[in-house]
């Protein structure tokens, strides 16, 4: 079983000096690095036994926190350990359009993400529309944060509902994935999830053992295609996200689709990775 990781960063500098990250970096008892390489990463990757992992990059109202091309390198330096997942500036429609299309159709990138309290602007704004209408025509999921929010910025913009409900209604072929789980909306999470057979959930940022008592029974259950791992990596490893994976009682499909099968197939990682020509 190959175990993937839907969601991970390779943080910059200009990432790590982001005044909002002090609050996740005392939940989670670290200090302030200046980056985190590759090798660091990919150490940590093989401790918890993650075969792949999802790079995000990072776009900001103040510029580019870590660049399409960033990510690029390092996916381009490792294709078999990770895969690149886009950010956009939602400032500029037309500009993010093409920047989606060249992160996909040149990087080889499998989605973009954007992060709704980094602009306080929930999903349904009029500057996403753009970007949902390209995610449909090149055929990547739209990945973005749900629930409160660990940085002290407003938590509003990651309820899912009305604003995701409306996004689902209105591109019913766009495929979303919903990552850091949602809490304290979790019925309006597995709500959507129920309605709408494109809308997925990662488990980033959550120990699997802390996650949401209605979550683990909906992936013992119904929602065992819908839901995947995510560590959100540097704040979280595998290691300790999975540490007590035995004690939330998964028969051995459900864990097999939640550590890697369901990312597999939403961001299409069984085919085998295009050619793509180093970014540098």
């Amino acid at each position: 079983m190959e175990v993937i990781d839907a969601w991970a960063q390779l943080p910059t500098e200009r990432f790590m000096e982001q005044p909002w990250l002090e609050t996740l970096l005392r939940w989670t008892r670290q200090e302030r690095a200046q980056a985190y390489g590759t090798e660091l990463t990919l150490a940590a990757m093989d401790e918890g036994g993650v075969a792949r992992a999802l790079i995000c990059a990072w776009s900001s109202p103040g510029g580019m926190l870590i660049d399409n091309d960033e990510v690029a390198a390092a996916v381009f330096a490792h294709p078999d350990r990770f895969a690149g997942v886009a950010a956009v500036d939602l400032r500029q429609p037309v500009a993010a359009v093409r920047e989606l299309r060249r992160a996909v159709e040149e990087l080889g990138f499998v989605a973009v993400r954007v992060v709704p309290w980094l602009w306080n602007l929930p999903p349904n704004d009029r500057r996403y529309y753009p970007i949902f209408a390209a995610c449909v025509e090149l055929g990547v999921p739209f990945c973005t944060q749900i629930g409160h929010t660990g940085p002290l910025c407003p938590s509003e913009p990651g309820r899912p509902i009305p604003y995701l409900d409306d996004v689902l209604l209105e591109f019913p072929e766009l495929v979303v994935v919903g990552g850091h789980v949602g809490y304290p909306w979790i019925d309006e999470v597995i709500s959507l999830a129920t309605k709408y057979p494109n809308f997925y959930i990662d488990t980033s940022a959550y120990a699997v053992h802390r996650l949401p008592v209605q979550l683990l029974e909906y992936m013992r259950g119904p929602g065992r295609t819908r839901v995947m791992f995510g560590t959100n990596w540097p704040m979280l490893t595998a290691g300790r996200c999975l540490r007590q994976l035995s004690e939330v009682g998964f028969d051995h499909e459900t864990s097999e689709l939640f550590l890697g099968e369901n990312a597999a197939r939403v961001f299409k990682l069984t085919e085998a990775p295009d050619a793509h020509p180093n970014p540098t």
